[in-house]
């Protein structure tokens, strides 16, 4: 537990420090963004510094090695065991995730600043990107295997725990790729949900913070009850569950002094290398902890803001009509007349209600298998 919090304070105390000088950083060499022609109101907004999430990925990675690093110094003088500061598998193939889709989003970011526009890489450049961090995270997570023996993720297709549908019933060869595949869907669906839920300030990386809190939640939760731990029916055999609820709170604690320059009126935007990576790591605890497809419940607010571009764009190829004024569905109420302040407020409480009610489902199953 005091990995856990140390990793979260020391990245949060990094992003809150660090953000400024980055700022000024950007604005020097006039790294801003580009906003699309369709959004009057945030025209406002042009040339406002962008590829904040970089701030978010250090942050995160200095939260969490500094907390290690700490801890082997007290470890070494004898105050804590080995087992209470040693890095896993797991957590730096989140972390990989992390880096890997943040380096697509730099890309992405970078192309509209330099090519003065608000689309960068295309739909295919940064697909592939995506696909070729995939392979490697998901080759790594079945193939590799941690200091006790076993592989960080598992074929099984999960929601709370792992189901009985296993992917590896298509023999070992057959097994891997559909894993591969599945990540790949994860992976990309989760990283562009929290893309295009950024479009107002504060309003991706608050609900990240709720995500990953939950996370955090969960992770601890299973190692307390871990079948090492307490062996029992309502046992989890999760591998390097403490060290996953680590980086989610280090991520976690980045988001947060992050929003403190990002909250309207934003000083800074995350970007692609935010939003993407973010996104990516939410997935990749979501496959470490075995609650795949309970992120769609924790993530809820991801889920509705990328249905309603879904919805509109069926609807308009369907029968020519839109269904909203504009998507996603915040730029909605944007057109409406809500102002930016009461729309993500509203929509951080709606990432709340989804992230507790994935925690009631986590925790009322533990209960019903008690």
């Amino acid at each position: 537990m005091v990995n856990v919090l140390l990793a979260g304070a020391i990245s949060m105390a990094v992003a809150l420090l660090c953000t400024k000088p980055f700022i000024r950083l950007l604005v020097r060499h006039r790294y801003g963004q580009f906003i699309r022609d369709d959004l009057v109101h945030h025209h406002v907004k042009r040339g406002k510094p962008t590829m904040g999430g970089a701030v978010i990925i250090g942050a995160a990675l200095v939260g969490y090695f500094a907390s290690h690093a700490i801890l082997e110094a007290l470890g070494a003088a004898g105050v804590l065991k080995a087992s209470h500061r040693s890095m896993s598998l797991s957590a730096l193939l989140v972390l990989f995730l992390l880096i890997g889709l943040g380096g697509v989003g730099f890309l992405d970011d970078y192309i509209k600043i330099r090519k003065e526009r608000s689309l960068g890489l295309t739909s295919k450049q940064k697909l592939l990107g995506q696909t070729l961090v995939t392979v490697v995270f998901a080759l790594g997570a079945l193939l590799l295997t941690n200091t006790d023996g076993r592989t960080p993720a598992s074929t099984a297709v999960s929601f709370i725990r792992d189901t009985d549908l296993d992917l590896a019933v298509a023999g070992p060869v057959g097994g891997l790729l559909l894993f591969i595949l599945w990540a790949s869907v994860l992976i990309a669906g989760a990283s562009n949900g929290v893309n295009i839920t950024d479009g107002l300030d504060g309003l991706a990386p608050g609900a990240s913070v709720m995500v990953f809190g939950a996370y955090t939640v969960i992770a601890l939760w299973q190692y307390n009850q871990g079948c090492t731990v307490a062996p029992g029916p309502s046992c989890y055999d999760v591998s390097d569950a403490r060290d996953l609820a680590v980086v989610s709170c280090a991520i976690a604690g980045a988001c947060f002094g992050f929003l403190w320059w990002n909250a309207s009126p934003a000083e800074i935007i995350m970007g692609d290398t935010g939003s993407l990576s973010l996104g990516a790591a939410l997935a990749g605890l979501a496959i470490m902890t075995r609650t795949q497809l309970l992120l769609v419940v924790l993530g809820g607010l991801f889920v509705i803001i990328t249905a309603s571009v879904i919805i509109q764009v069926i609807s308009f190829k369907l029968t020519g009509k839109r269904v909203f004024k504009i998507a996603p569905l915040h730029h909605h109420f944007e057109m409406v007349g809500w102002s930016e302040v009461t729309i993500v407020a509203r929509f951080w409480i709606i990432a709340g209600l989804c992230a507790s009610a994935g925690l009631a489902l986590f925790y009322g199953e533990w209960l019903a298998n008690r």
